[in-house]
């Protein structure tokens, strides 16, 4: 862990792992809210980068009590996984930690179960 940052490797591009990711999300009821193409946008630009995609993602049944019990938590939610390639080519899918998201906004440890799916959940996707 990095900075509150969890790095797993993914063996699939970074398009395949966020559509793995995103096909998980749908089988679990989780709402995708938005899928941000940092690359894509910047070659519109005429800029170079290495595939980047962020995908925004999570339930308001989860999310809204970590919220009431910690307002600024919701700069930090709905939860977020970034999907990248570095220099070598290797993609890698990286999320914030729970406990990280738990030490910096301090809310009750009984409400971590409602993020904690997260890890599960990337797993799964670079399977």
């Amino acid at each position: 862990m990095n900075n509150g940052i969890i790095d797993v490797p993914s063996r699939y591009s970074v398009p395949e792992t966020l559509a793995r990711l995103q096909s998980i999300l749908k089988e679990k009821a989780i709402t995708v809210f938005a899928l941000v193409d940092h690359s894509g946008e910047a070659e519109k630009a005429g800029l170079k980068m290495r595939p980047t995609q962020l995908l925004i993602f999570g339930s308001p049944k989860g999310g809204t009590p970590l919220m009431v019990a910690a307002p600024r938590l919701a700069i930090d939610l709905p939860l977020k996984a970034l999907a990248w390639q570095d220099e070598q080519g290797q993609v890698w899918l990286s999320y914030n930690s729970p406990e990280y998201l738990q030490q910096r906004h301090g809310f009750p440890a009984e409400l971590m179960k409602n993020i904690a799916v997260i890890g599960a959940l990337v797993q799964k996707a670079v399977e």
